[in-house]
């Protein structure tokens, strides 16, 4: 298979699930590639072909195909993407909460503050100061408390992030890390500073295609979006 084909996970209906290295669509096609895709969000996926990345830690992949079935399904109508997500978030919600292990978690850590605690996995303590970056159990995150969490986020945006804290979900590969780390500091920094959230987004995603093209500066920028956090 050529990349950013990595092995055909089953097929579903008409569609073929493939497994891919969302780390090579982020830098070379599409670097608002996620968790997963259908040809409707992301026009280089093939109509008949389902994408989704590989996962370095629970596989989620029966939650993400439900999820792109109805996403497909609601677009290939003519509904908007943003209807079609709302929708299928929907879907995937139920599909979540009938795990037993969360039934159990739950029980276990029936507080926010508990929760937090066991979704921290790792503190990249070099990166943090006065902000703590975090590595999290990304599937605890999109389980409990929004499912659309991906990559990473801050306070800022979500509540549920405590906000002197950046999330980082442990799906992510491991060279991608500094540059989701600059975009979220950035995202966070210009969010302080009164921008709405879709235009700190969008400079963010800027600057971190930037770096993921110019690697040899990723070092300072990183540093410097330490900084002034």
């Amino acid at each position: 298979m050529k990349k950013p084909y990595i092995k055909k996970y089953c097929k579903i209906s008409k569609f073929s699930v493939f497994i891919v290295d969302g780390a090579y669509i982020r830098e070379f096609i599409d670097e608002e590639f996620t968790n997963f895709g259908q040809h409707f969000r992301f026009k280089f996926i093939p109509k008949n072909e389902f994408w989704i990345d590989k996962q370095n830690s629970k596989d989620e992949s029966k939650y993400y195909i439900g999820h792109l079935l109805v996403e497909n399904r609601l677009m290939s109508q003519g509904k908007s993407y943003d209807y079609a997500l709302e929708q299928a978030d929907k879907k995937e919600r139920l599909e979540r909460i009938k795990s037993k292990h969360l039934t159990k978690l739950l029980k276990r850590f029936n507080t926010k503050k508990k929760i937090i605690g066991k979704v921290h996995k790792k503190l990249i303590k070099n990166l943090s100061g006065k902000i703590k970056i975090w590595i999290v159990h990304g599937y605890i995150v999109r389980s409990i408390f929004f499912v659309d969490f991906t990559e990473g986020g801050h306070g800022n945006v979500y509540d549920f992030i405590p906000h002197d804290e950046v999330w980082i979900d442990d799906e992510l590969d491991k060279k991608e890390i500094n540059f989701v780390i600059v975009h979220e500091l950035h995202e966070r920094y210009l969010m302080s500073k009164g921008l709405e959230y879709d235009l700190a987004h969008h400079k963010s995603s800027n600057l971190e295609y930037y770096c993921r093209h110019n690697k040899k500066e990723l070092k300072k920028i990183l540093q410097r979006e330490s900084r002034r956090n």
